[in-house]
């Protein structure tokens, strides 16, 4: 009995030394992140989560000793009592003071994590499928991020990066010591901006916009996903954001500009020039497989009944301008985007050239930035 006893009783000192253990090690834990509001997110789960042992101990620490000490064997008889007015009262009163406890940190924190005024930069994100757009509302720079991991490790023909699905080819910039509003939407289904480290997940609506906001204090890169179920190719959706200090952050921002500047010049150039079929065709093919390849499939042949098979399409086999147009403006009611103002013209005319000529089409088209512009312009022949 004497050894029974010491077992019931060591239960709970066993529990939280367990919990303790794994507490440090965390490989299934809430991480601590890389800002202040994530290690106060942090701090309020370890609070929520050592209340919830002491009261799991305290409970199971009561049964376990009744069904030992007062079980029928040993003779005891059970009291006799019936809605005891003390007893309603007490269990009552214990978990609204225990409720009331936990309410005072968890309002503290969630009132910090939506706020977002006196912000020093503010980031326009909006959501598609199935991509990101980043928009410096306080510079002129702007652009999309896209999954980068090769499409060769998805299908199991090489090997699995580090950073598998967690890659893109641009990241979002950020700089350190600064308060980064972001604005969050959407230009087609619900999406989520997920970045464990910053402690932000918040939905991208179409229609809405919701805030979010951090603070980094270290330079660094921080992976992230989208957390909403946004369409067949959700897992390929990632995030990534790298931290750099403010002056690394400027002379980013003003390199963005002149790139963005300088192309829109070339765009301008490429106007009154002709690319040739070649480049034409290298450029469209890395073109489509960013961008395209996700629907329409590496064969061109689409998914039947959801993503129209670009091989021998009556569209792209026999109406340039409306191949032009639909590629330009999108197909509304379909999940088809308009790719306008997400691509130069020079990417417009090379995927376009790209998909006449890929997939056996073989028209021997070639689109050049003028014939995309003139659609655009609504000056298509």
């Amino acid at each position: 009995m004497t050894n029974t006893r010491c077992l019931v009783w060591s239960l709970p000192t066993l529990f939280f030394a367990a919990s303790a253990n794994a507490s440090t090690s965390m490989p299934l834990n809430m991480t601590k992140g890389a800002t202040e509001i994530s290690q106060q997110v942090y701090q309020l789960h370890m609070t929520i989560f050592w209340i919830c042992c002491a009261i799991g101990a305290v409970v199971f620490g009561i049964m376990f000793v009744s069904m030992i000490l007062h079980r029928k064997a040993r003779g005891v008889q059970p009291a006799s009592f019936h809605e005891s007015t003390k007893v309603e009262i007490l269990w009552t009163t214990i978990p609204v003071v225990i409720l009331v406890v936990m309410a005072f940190p968890a309002t503290t924190t969630l009132l910090a994590m939506d706020d977002t005024s006196a912000a020093d930069v503010t980031v326009q994100i909006t959501g598609s499928q199935w991509k990101w757009h980043y928009k410096y509302l306080e510079h002129d720079v702007e652009y999309f991020s896209l999954l980068a991991t090769p499409r060769e490790q998805v299908a199991n023909k090489l090997a699995k990066g580090e950073n598998y699905l967690l890659e893109v080819d641009r990241p979002l910039v950020i700089p350190v010591g600064k308060k980064i509003r972001f604005l969050m939407t959407s230009d087609d289904v619900i999406h989520s901006w997920w970045v464990p480290a910053f402690a932000i997940k918040k939905d991208a609506n179409p229609g809405f916009i919701n805030e979010a906001w951090t603070r980094v204090d270290e330079p660094g890169t921080y992976r992230g996903q989208c957390t909403e179920l946004c369409g067949k190719d959700h897992g390929f959706m990632p995030i990534v954001v790298i931290a750099k200090s403010e002056e690394d952050y400027l002379a980013w921002i003003q390199q963005e500009e002149t790139r963005i500047a300088s192309e829109k010049a070339a765009e301008q150039e490429l106007l009154a020039m002709n690319m040739s079929m070649a480049e034409l065709m290298s450029t469209g093919e890395k073109i489509y497989q960013g961008w395209c390849v996700a629907c329409h499939q590496a064969t061109g042949m689409g998914l039947p009944g959801i993503f129209p098979a670009l091989k021998g399409s009556e569209l792209i086999l026999n109406d340039r301008n409306g191949h032009i147009d639909v590629l330009v403006n999108g197909r509304p009611g379909t999940a088809m985007q308009a790719f306008g103002k997400q691509l130069s013209l020079k990417e417009l005319a090379a995927v376009i050239t790209y998909t006449r000529n890929a997939f056996d089409n073989n028209t021997g088209d070639t689109v050049q930035a003028a014939d995309v512009f003139a659609v655009q312009q609504g000056k298509g022949e």
